[in-house]
C-alpha cells in the first residue's frame, strides 16, 4: 500500500529537523541546572524591560531600571551588548 504525501512529508520534515540541529553529547545535571537558571534570568529580564517600557510610574520606573541593570550583570550583558 502507498504512503501518503502527508506522511513523507512529515518524515521529510522531522528527518530535516534532525539533520539542521547539531549534535550535543548529553547534558550533566549541573550544566542543566546553569542552562534553566539562565533562561529564567532571561525570561525575568524581558518581563521586566517590557514592564519599563509600559509602566508610568516614575517610582516603579527607577525599581525596573534598577532591576534590568542587576539582571544584565548577572547575565553578563554589557551595555554595549545591549538589545
Amino acid at each position: 500500500m502507498a504512503r501518503g504525501f502527508e506522511s513523507k512529508d512529515v518524515e521529510f520534515q522531522q528527518a530535516e529537523a534532525e539533520r539542521r540541529e547539531p549534535a550535543r553529547g548529553p547534558v550533566s545535571a549541573e550544566e542543566g541546572t546553569r542552562e534553566a537558571a539562565r533562561r529564567t534570568v532571561e525570561l525575568a529580564l524581558f518581563q521586566a524591560r517590557a514592564e519599563l517600557a509600559r509602566t508610568r510610574s516614575s517610582v516603579r520606573r527607577d525599581a525596573l531600571s534598577r532591576a534590568v541593570v542587576d539582571l544584565e550583570t548577572q547575565l553578563g550583558v554589557t551595555p554595549d551588548s545591549r538589545r
